[in-house]
């Protein structure tokens, strides 16, 4: 029987292959995005996975609450000796101090063994925490000592060729000699964990004395503390029982910290800490579901409209003895054979798009990922359930058919799956795609607000070049002036960081004037020389510039700095003196700037401080001209080259930059407009096969209509009436979720564009067009045909 359904089957769907090629390639479309989207969402559903005990893993973070309350991947850095010996709670605890980009270099200083490498400053109970095995290692050594490092295969190899690397040396950003005692195996790209070489902690008292020392006076964002806990620990209550830890190390701070133990598998789900947005992941399958939902109303309309021609046969079967299961299953079979084929074809899309989909959202999904046991076990599952709920009502629909009426050739629309039927599952279909629509052109406008929006600062033909952290001043002074000398630059300054960069935001505590305490709220720091103010054209509004120093002595602040203290107007700053950094700096007002954004737009304007300290340079911002932009780069390339020998030059553009703090919503925007085109692509498949079929039913009264003097536009419209109506309908229903749901993905911007009201009209107005294209081919060309053939087919 099982065999007979599918001989069947074959014989009906080759003898109606345009509509069998419109279904398949609907579901194919479908297919093809839900296996990318699964493999997708599964690849990050694997983050941390293969670590050991990894249910007892954690690591710990901190609430600052301040006026308002801010999220840290990070805790003080003598958080962790005393977790360890104050409390019971855990087995190991360990620091691990992370720096992207710190150069590697041979014990000879070879140009061409330089590299710019992720490395980790690692406690040694780090290892015993998370499970990164060792290859080989070098007698019994371990991270105890200074200077000695394990590093990854990957870098090894890199370095070292085939040869041994344990033993040998490499120096850290030219200052520090270390020993491999390790080889790691290379760390997985499903981890929240990154690096190639992870150094002993106790190397790190050369970099920074603030993190080797253990002090409670702040929090360095580059910093992580891991513990594995002791089995069947009560998360909350440890959370409560760290709160005298803060009053016992920070008494008098009004930044009051709350530490909060993170599961290993909520960090990378978990945003206010670095995390991804998990809601995205969510936003994924919805996508997929709404595609595939498209691509089965395609093929129930098609179907249920394709039963005035099926019903003879069905009567004729009834009439031999035919049961309903029968009919029902046969139609099954049919749905099968089509979802298989499109599924087929639906690997072959994704396996074609892969390249594209990992470069959009930066995965390394292979094809062999795509054949994976849970990949295969989702299609599968996949592949019965649209068999199923695709000819599920249209099986029904086909086995209840009336025999004598089917032979009589008397069935009306209700007998064959009715018209409100159709026209609500294609109502639907539009409102998917509306929503879709609408929420594409508000990503975009979004994206473009924040990127070309006034930031307050000039970032045009601006670059960012790096400098090697503790340089002399006079090498930087002596750098600055011969790029300052250069035809294509206009000025340059010496920073810590440039005034949008939120990657780079730090910030502290000050004391105002007469003030008895600290105030409740941090200012941003941004460290420049007193090139920064006119090099951005930041816009001084009172005082003056402060001078040229190696120290802090006097500061620059904005225009919020006086809101948030509370004062009647900005000139009641100038002369006035403030203590940063817990009285560590005195120094005083000399300035106001006005305000401008020193975050992205996820975040509002901070009070800021502008003040020259030589020792936290990081970076030289150079304002050329627009003219011969390459040639200038070069030559501050050969500048830069002749003082700094011995490292690896580096540049960005601050445009780009400032880009880069929106790749996420780049990606969600890109995702929006592919899934859009999609959704909009698949129903007018189903449209163009709806419409051919109706005006086939309908080609007799489309004579009869000529014969009796119709106009073209007149049967025109009658033909598409019925579904620019459907349009409207479904504009209607869209735009009320469209709008929820994206006014409440705005509220993750401070300052965010507007929703207006010609972004429905847009979307509707847009989709109509599209329908009536569709539409009007089949229509147009059943109008022009000649009515005495289309009254001989009757």
């Amino acid at each position: 029987m099982i065999r007979n359904y599918f001989k069947i089957a074959f014989r009906n769907l080759k003898k109606r292959k345009g509509f069998t090629l419109i279904n398949i390639l609907g579901l194919a479309l479908g297919f093809g995005c839900s296996i990318l989207i699964f493999s997708y969402v599964n690849y990050h559903l694997q983050f941390d996975d293969f670590h050991n005990n990894a249910d007892r893993v954690y690591r710990i973070v901190t609430e600052e609450h301040k006026d308002d309350i801010e999220y840290e991947a990070s805790v003080p850095p003598g958080f962790a000796k005393a977790f360890i010996s104050d409390y019971n709670y855990a087995e190991k605890v360990a620091n691990l101090y992370i720096r992207d980009g710190w150069q590697i270099s041979d014990i000879d200083g070879d140009a061409s063994q330089r590299f710019l490498e992720d490395i980790a400053f690692s406690q040694p109970d780090f290892f015993e925490i998370l499970n990164f095995p060792l290859i080989d290692k070098l007698g019994d050594r371990t991270l105890d000592e200074p200077n000695v490092a394990y590093i990854t295969e990957k870098l090894s190899k890199k370095m070292f060729g085939d040869k041994n690397a344990l033993g040998k040396t490499f120096v850290l950003e030219n200052t520090e000699t270390v020993q491999v005692i390790g080889v790691l195996k290379d760390i997985p790209t499903k981890t929240t964990i990154k690096g190639e070489a992870f150094i002993s902690f106790e190397t790190l008292k050369s970099y920074s004395n603030f993190i080797y020392s253990g002090s409670w006076g702040g929090i360095n964002g580059s910093l992580r503390c891991y513990t594995l806990l002791r089995p069947n620990q009560n998360i909350a209550q440890i959370e409560q029982t760290l709160i005298p830890l803060v009053k016992k190390h920070r008494p008098k701070s009004k930044n009051v910290h709350r530490y909060k133990l993170q599961a290993l598998d909520d960090i990378h789900f978990d945003a206010r800490y670095d995390g991804i947005n998990g809601n995205l992941l969510w936003v994924f399958s919805l996508i997929g579901f709404f595609l595939m939902a498209i691509a089965c109303i395609n093929f129930i309309n098609i179907s249920t409209v394709q039963a005035f021609s099926r019903s003879r046969e069905i009567g004729i079967r009834k009439v031999l003895g035919g049961i309903k299961s029968h009919l029902f299953w046969q139609f099954i079979s049919e749905t099968f054979i089509i979802s298989f084929f499109a599924l087929i074809i639906g690997f072959i899309i994704a396996i074609i798009a892969l390249p594209q989909f990992n470069e959009l959202f930066q995965l390394q999904l292979s094809i062999q990922s795509l054949f994976n046991l849970k990949v295969i076990g989702f299609v599968c599952l996949l592949l019965l359930m649209v068999s199923f709920f695709a000819g599920s009502y249209p099986g029904i629909i086909l086995a209840r058919i009336i025999p004598s009426l089917a032979l009589k050739g008397k069935l009306t629309q209700n007998d064959t799956g009715g018209q409100r039927t159709r026209k609500i599952l294609v109502t639907a279909q539009f409102v998917i795609s509306i929503v879709l629509i609408i929420s594409t052109i508000i990503i975009g406008r979004q994206i473009n607000y924040a990127v070309t929006q006034d930031l307050g600062f000039d970032r045009e033909a601006m670059v960012m070049v790096e400098i090697p952290e503790d340089i002399e001043t006079t090498k930087l002074e002596g750098l600055k002036q011969r790029i300052d000398q250069l035809s294509g630059v206009k000025n340059s300054t010496a920073c810590f960081s440039s005034p949008g960069a939120s990657e780079n935001n730090w910030g502290t505590s000050i004391k105002y004037h007469n003030r008895a305490d600290y105030e409740e709220f941090s200012i941003s720091v941004k460290i420049a020389d007193e090139d920064y103010i006119d090099t951005f054209g930041l816009k001084l509004i009172a005082g003056r510039n402060f001078y040229a120093s190696d120290s802090i002595t006097e500061v620059v602040v904005n225009e919020k700095l006086a809101q948030k203290l509370g004062l009647s107007s900005y000139e009641e700053l100038i002369g006035k003196r403030i203590d940063i950094n817990r009285s560590n700096i005195k120094a005083s007002i000399v300035g106001v700037i006005d305000n401008f954004h020193d975050q992205n737009f996820h975040k509002g304007i901070s009070p800021v401080f502008i003040a020259p300290r030589t020792i936290n340079y990081n970076e030289i911002a150079i304002k050329m001209h627009g003219q011969n932009i390459n040639t200038t780069l070069s030559e501050i390339e050969n500048l830069w080259k002749e003082v700094f020998p011995k490292y690896i030059y580096q540049y960005n553009f601050l445009d780009e930059r400032i880009a880069g703090q929106y790749a996420d919503e780049q990606r969600f925007l890109s995702m929006s407009r592919l899934f859009s085109g999609l959704a909009i692509f698949i129903s007018c498949l189903g449209l163009y096969g709806l419409i051919s079929f109706l005006i086939a039913q309908k080609t007799r009264e489309i004579g009869i209509r000529k014969v009796l003097g119709g106009k073209i536009s007149d049967i025109l419209l009658l033909v598409t009436q019925d579904f620019l109506k459907l349009v409207l309908i479904a504009g209607a229903l869209a735009s009320p979720l469209a709008w929820y749901f994206m006014n409440n993905w705005l509220q993750n911007y401070t300052y965010r564009t507007e929703i207006s009201w010609w972004i429905f009209a847009l979307a509707i107005g847009g989709l109509s067009i599209i329908t009536l294209v569709t539409v009007s081919y089949q229509a147009i060309k059943a109008a022009v045909a000649n009515p005495i053939n289309s009254l001989r087919t009757e």
